[in-house]
C-alpha cells in the first residue's frame, strides 16, 4: 500500500477528522528550543496528510474600541501572511497515539479503512521507514514537527503547501525546512491578528451637507494609534511583534462630481496624531484641512463616501535584532453621505 495510494482513499473522507488524542507532547525541540510541557496531541488528516493544530499565542491585540474593527489587507497585492506553516507538534507518545486512533476508525462506506490508514502510517513510524517504534526512545529529546495551516485563512489553497507528513527534529536543532515557523513567520501571522479600528469618519455638516459647501471631515485621535500583536509559539524563545502606525486617510466621495481637501484626497496624520481637524464654530468660511465638496445632490438618494486609512507596518523580535518592514495596510469603510440643494427664498 502505497502512500500516494492512501491519499485517494482519504480524500472522500474531507469531511472527517482525526481530533484530540490525549498524551504528553513535548513543546519543544528543534530550532528555539525550550523546556518540555504538555501538549494538545491534536491533528487531523483530510488529504492523507496529519496535520495539527498551531499553538502559536496572540497578545497585545491593540483596539479597545467597543466599535467594528477589521483586519488589513496589505498595499502590495502580491503578497499575504503565511497560510501554512510547520512547528513542534507531536512526542512520539503522540505519534503512536494517532496511528492507534486510526486503528480504531471504521465507517459504514469505508469498511477497514482505520486498519490501512493505520497500516500505511506504522510503515514510516513504525517499521523503520523512515522512523522506528514511533521514536519512542528520544521521548523528550526532540518533537515530530507537523504542518499546521493559519487559522485565519483556513481554505486558502496555499495551505496545502504545506503536505509533508509529521517529521522528526532533535532538541536544539534547526528543522531544515524552509516553511518552518520562524520569528518572520509569526509576524505575518501576528498582522492578520491586528484588529483595526473602523474608519467612519466624522463630518461636519454632520447627517446632511450642501451643494459647494465644505464639508469638513476628521477622526478620533483616541482611536486611531500604534497598535500592536505579539505572536509567540509556547515554550520557546520564538515571538515577534507586529507593529502598525497609521500614517493617512484617503477619502473617496463616491462620485466625480466632488472635490476633496486637499487635492488627490490623501489627509496626512498631523504632528498631534490627529486625522483631519474637527469643525470649530466661525471656521464656516474657511477651507478644512481634511474633507470634500460636493458639486450635484445626491437627489433622493446618497453617496457612499470611502475612507481609508493606510497603515505603516513593521515588526521586531528578541530573536532577530533591528526593526523589519512589511507592506502597509490599508482598511477601509463605506459610509452614506446625503447631498441636498442650497434653498433660497427671493422676498
Amino acid at each position: 500500500m502505497t502512500q500516494r495510494f492512501v491519499r485517494y482513499v482519504v480524500a472522500p473522507m474531507a469531511g472527517l477528522s482525526l481530533v484530540a488524542v490525549p498524551g504528553v507532547a513535548q513543546a519543544s525541540g528543534g530550532k528555539g528550543g525550550g523546556k518540555h510541557v504538555e501538549g494538545s496531541g491534536k491533528g487531523d488528516m483530510k488529504d492523507g496528510v496529519i496535520r495539527a493544530e498551531t499553538r502559536v499565542t496572540t497578545s497585545g491585540n491593540g483596539t479597545n474600541s467597543k466599535g467594528k474593527t477589521g483586519t488589513l489587507t496589505a498595499g502590495d497585492h502580491n503578497w499575504t501572511p503565511p497560510a501554512c506553516w510547520y512547528e513542534p507538534a507531536f512526542s512520539p507518545k503522540e505519534i503512536e497515539a494517532q496511528v492507534k486512533a486510526w486503528r480504531g476508525l471504521d465507517l459504514p462506506f469505508l469498511s477497514g479503512i482505520g486498519d490501512f490508514v493505520g497500516d500505511v502510517l506504522d510503515s514510516r513510524y513504525k517499521d523503520g521507514k523512515p522512523y522506528k517504534d514511533y521514536n519512542l526512545d528520544k521521548q523528550g529529546k526532540g518533537m515530530f514537527w507537523a504542518a499546521v495551516k493559519n487559522p485565519n485563512r483556513p481554505d486558502d489553497p496555499a495551505a496545502n503547501a504545506c503536505n509533508k507528513q509529521p517529521f522528526w527534529v532533535d532538541e536544539g536543532e534547526d528543522s531544515g525546512e524552509p516553511l518552518a515557523v520562524s520569528p518572520q513567520v509569526l509576524a505575518e501571522y501576528a498582522y492578520d491578528e491586528l484588529e483595526i479600528p473602523s474608519t467612519k469618519v466624522t463630518l461636519a455638516p454632520e447627517g446632511e451637507t450642501k451643494v459647494n459647501l465644505p464639508t469638513w471631515a476628521w477622526l478620533d485621535k483616541a482611536r486611531f494609534k500604534k497598535l500592536s500583536v505579539t505572536a509567540s509559539l509556547p515554550d520557546t524563545n520564538l515571538s515577534a511583534t507586529t507593529t502598525a502606525t497609521p500614517e493617512s486617510l484617503r477619502i473617496e466621495p463616491g462620485t466625480k462630481d466632488a472635490e476633496t481637501y486637499p487635492a488627490g484626497g490623501v489627509c496626512k496624520i498631523g504632528k498631534d496624531g490627529r486625522i483631519g481637524e474637527p469643525y470649530a464654530k466661525g471656521n464656516a468660511k474657511k477651507t478644512p484641512p481634511c474633507g470634500v465638496k460636493y458639486l450635484r445632490s445626491s437627489g433622493d438618494g446618497s453617496y457612499d463616501l470611502k475612507a481609508t486609512i493606510t497603515w505603516k507596518v513593521s515588526w521586531t523580535s528578541t530573536t532577530d535584532p533591528g526593526e523589519h518592514s512589511m507592506p502597509d495596510g490599508e482598511f477601509g469603510a463605506d459610509q452614506n453621505v446625503v447631498v441636498k440643494e442650497i434653498q433660497s427664498i427671493n422676498r
